[in-house]
């Protein structure tokens, strides 16, 4: 795997004595079918683990490794799910935050610092927003894999329910085949997003797919 030297935010943080250092990220706000999921994790001091980056420049099979090596290595973490019905009621944006918000007060370890992802959070503790964060930070990194091979997972599971959207492929992204999915099968109650245009038109048609498992 690739090595990437992003560690100097965590090292400046040490040197100005904070210990616990929690990074966040989420993943999930494009697609137009399941939930936003975010993750929290804090990683011991002086923690390395080759190929560590945004979870969206790393293979789904590097991903799956690098998974298991954070959780076992974690001092703590935490993945949080936000259905689609929240996200319609509170907006995108602001269930990401909640999903983030939502992992970092659940954690076993109450950290002493959080660093996320282009997101400022209103929380308790000394937090950071930190553009491209996933990139510049190997504690947010984790954290964006972590969230990234979990929402997989998910549609993975989704699409042995409803094969006919193509939910493993595309993981619920706008993709042609997905858009042509819900025009012929029309969309899921359940697992669609009614506030993102082309789910909401084929809401007001009332076109939803009737075989639905509720």
């Amino acid at each position: 795997m690739k090595h990437y030297d992003n560690h100097e935010i965590e090292n400046r943080l040490y040197v100005e004595g904070y210990s616990l250092i929690a990074g966040t990220d989420e993943v999930g706000r494009g697609p137009l079918a399941g939930p936003v999921v975010a993750a929290c994790v804090i990683m011991p001091k002086d923690c390395y683990i080759e190929g560590v980056t945004d979870s969206k420049k790393i293979s789904e099979k590097n991903r799956k490794i690098l998974e298991g090596i954070i959780k076992e290595k974690a001092i703590s973490y935490k993945v949080v799910f936000i259905d689609p019905k929240k996200i319609d009621e509170i907006n995108i944006y602001e269930a990401s935050r909640l999903a983030m918000t939502t992992a970092i007060n659940t954690l076993d370890v109450k950290p002493d610092y959080v660093l996320a992802d282009a997101m400022p959070l209103f929380i308790d503790i000394k937090s950071e927003s930190i553009i491209k964060g996933d990139e510049k930070s190997f504690t947010i990194g984790c954290a964006s894999i972590l969230a990234k091979v979990a929402r997989d997972e998910y549609m993975v599971e989704l699409d042995k329910l409803y094969p006919e959207y193509g939910f493993a492929k595309h993981k619920g992204y706008p993709t042609k085949q997905h858009l042509e999915a819900i025009k012929e099968y029309g969309i899921l109650d359940l697992h669609h997003r009614k506030s993102y245009s082309p789910v909401q038109e084929e809401a007001l048609k009332g076109n939803f797919n009737k075989n639905e498992k509720k």
